[in-house]
């Protein structure tokens, strides 16, 4: 097997690269040579027949020098010694820092996955074959069926972090993902309904022919569940939310706010409350990119700063936040494992992982028969929230009306809007069912994308807004 670090050396060798990040990053207080080549493809499968097939290759780094508060970023898709010094040039714009550099991230000997890549493992005839036949199979299930679209990607990316005082840390990110989209036809109403799985693991589980076929079955359950949907209530009132998933409702209207940068600078509502009860008692909410697999996972972060389980909220009290190389310095605080990037064009940010609600000790079943009335939502699709508040609105993409404890008709167009400072406060019951998502979780900040998790138990909620269309 070829050496993966041999993608990132090609014209320049290993010795060089930290005789490199040693030179260009001597004036600066923290920073780092960051390398990278990445390999994707992504195929997609529409109206029966194979409507693209994708693929591409990449490499470049990124130099970032830190002096204090103030960044110098330059970057080239070309990984060469005259590259690096001229991206070095950048750097001098910064003041020279002349005190106690911070200590270099702790080293780890953890490697999440393989240096296998599953672009290779799997040959151009079978995935079209995979995707013919979840096309053959989900028009099958039913008449109603209209039309059918189904997805495959994958990427491969080798990451190393070079710094100047001889810190060198290596990085294999695979990522799949397979997503099968079905449009139910039924007295001239069409409906659609989703269903994506993946990971960071390679193509063997999603050519599983249980796995494919999970994913056309939700698919077309939320399809033909939509078709019977009914006009959403609107007001004010209790929600229950499903496992997995509906998680990133947290993300986006908690989880930023307790990102290290938003609350160095104050603008996060949870800005100062470290100690403080921000939540119902029970309510415990981690960050995790250790977790082997997931898509928000990772060995290391995009510092070299190993990933970890960080506590967030502790039944119900505020007690940290996310953090980077530069604002845990900033702040006093030691990083946790967020620095993270798209790619070598950009510069790290504070960013979530896997991001979840632990597990409380409810019934689930119990919880629903508890409902007076209310809605439950079980999918959720995109959502806006505003980190300085932390108000947020949310689209169901599958909700029924409960009604005297039980699941009533399944409605269209319900939205779910509040806060995440007091929605926290508003969680009357959690269940004992945690769930994390189906790893097709993507999360923007700054103008950038990561892949991320999500996850949550049942969750009770009283008083939440629920905008409709009754």
């Amino acid at each position: 097997m070829t050496d993966p670090r041999s993608l990132l050396y090609r014209q320049l060798d290993p010795a060089e690269a930290q005789a490199l990040a040693a030179e260009t990053l001597k004036a600066c207080e923290d920073g780092e040579l960051y390398l990278q080549f990445v390999a994707s493809e992504a195929f997609s499968f529409d109206d029966g027949r194979l409507k693209t097939a994708d693929y591409s290759r990449d490499a470049g780094f990124g130099l970032r020098g830190v002096s204090g508060e103030m960044t110098g970023f330059a970057h080239a898709n070309e990984i060469s010694a005259p590259a690096i010094r001229r991206a070095g040039e950048t750097l001098r714009l910064l003041d020279p820092f002349t005190g106690t550099r911070p200590p270099a991230p702790a080293r780890s000997n953890r490697h999440l996955y393989t240096e296998a890549s599953p672009l290779d493992l799997v040959g151009f005839a079978e995935k079209v074959a995979l995707l013919e036949k979840i096309d053959a199979a989900a028009r099958a299930r039913d008449p109603r069926v209209a039309q059918v679209t189904a997805s495959l990607s994958a990427s491969w990316t080798v990451v190393e972090i070079v710094r100047p005082d001889g810190f060198v840390a290596t990085d294999v990110r695979p990522l799949v993902r397979l997503n099968v989209s079905i449009v139910a036809e039924s007295n001239g109403r069409r409906e659609t309904g989703t269903f994506g799985m993946g990971g960071r693991y390679l193509y063997d589980d999603l050519f599983k022919p249980e796995n494919w076929n999970r994913a056309i079955d939700g698919a077309l359950s939320q399809a033909l569940v939509n078709l019977e949907s009914v006009d959403a209530p609107a007001g004010e009132m209790t929600v229950l939310l499903a496992p997995g998933w509906p998680g990133v409702l947290l993300h986006e209207a908690i989880g930023h706010g307790l990102e290290g940068d938003f609350n160095r600078k104050g603008t996060s509502a949870f800005s100062g409350r470290i100690g403080e009860r921000v939540a119902a008692p029970g309510v415990t909410i981690v960050d995790d990119g250790a977790i082997d697999a997931r898509r928000g996972s990772l060995s290391i972060d995009d510092e070299g700063t190993p990933t970890q389980e960080t506590v967030l909220i502790e039944d119900g009290i505020l007690k940290g936040y996310m953090q980077d190389r530069l604002n845990a310095r900033l702040m006093g605080v030691a990083p946790t494992g967020n620095g993270r990037r798209e790619s070598y064009a950009h510069a790290p940010q504070v960013r979530m992982t896997n991001t979840f609600m632990k597990a409380g000790n409810d019934d689930p079943a119990a919880l629903l028969a508890g409902m007076k009335s209310g809605i439950f939502a079980k999918n959720f699709g995109g959502g806006q929230v505003d980190i300085v508040s932390g108000k947020f609105v949310f689209s169901c993409t599958e909700a029924y009306k409960v009604e005297n404890g039980r699941l009533g008709a399944p409605i269209k167009g319900a939205t779910i809007v509040g806060d995440g400072p007091s929605v926290l406060t508003k969680v009357r019951g959690i269940g004992n069912d945690l769930e994390l998502d189906r790893g097709v979780g993507v999360c923007g900040k700054g103008g950038q994308s990561v892949p991320a998790g999500v996850g949550q138990p049942t969750l009770l909620i009283e008083g939440l807004t629920v905008g409709g269309t009754a």
